[in-house]
């Protein structure tokens, strides 16, 4: 297994299936701070919800569609990054992130994101990166602003929310602006 270093006590590693229950006890940390931000499918309440959703990424990884890492934040999970989506033939993917909020505030998301585009861009040749948020999450759309992303527009009532429909911003940054 490989483990990249991020700040001092922060690495960023795979996530894997096998740790499921980890992956749990982190979401019943974080679930207040993320559910109101992501699928809620993602938001996994057991351990067989928390073992599915890493299957699922580790099924994309061996269709090369998408991945998913961990943050460890001195030896405790405490967020992470994903490809949600990635399709090498025609140099598009889209990534995401999430963490808790005990490790807020030290530019680990930015950091792990940074390494993943440029993995991304840079090995796998991929033309576009894109992020997808909804948009009154500011802590997402200020990590999309210090990646250098652009905003493309809005996706108007795209997506079911609390009873009513929300808007999501799309952001993009192009491997010629990731290199320069």
């Amino acid at each position: 297994m490989f483990a990249l270093p991020l700040t001092p006590g922060a690495e960023l590693r795979p996530l894997e299936p096998w740790q499921a229950e980890e992956f749990l006890a982190h979401l019943d940390r974080a679930r207040e701070n993320v559910s109101p931000w992501v699928s809620p499918s993602f938001v996994a309440s057991d351990l067989d919800g928390a073992r599915g959703v890493l299957q699922g990424y580790a099924d994309r990884r061996a269709r090369d569609a998408g991945a998913i890492w961990g943050i460890w934040l001195d030896g405790t999970l405490r967020g992470g990054v994903m490809l949600r989506s990635f399709d090498a033939a025609l140099g598009v993917c889209e990534v995401g992130c999430w963490l808790e909020p005990a490790a807020e505030g030290r530019g680990l998301i930015t950091n792990a994101v940074g390494r993943v585009v440029d993995w991304a861009v840079r090995t796998r040749g991929i033309q576009r990166v894109e992020w997808q948020a909804l948009a009154g999450n500011v802590r997402s759309l200020n990590v999309a602003r210090r990646l250098g992303m652009s905003r493309e527009g809005v996706l108007r009532q795209a997506v079911p929310r609390d009873g009513g429909r929300a808007d999501i911003e799309i952001w993009s940054l192009l491997a010629d602006e990731w290199r320069g």
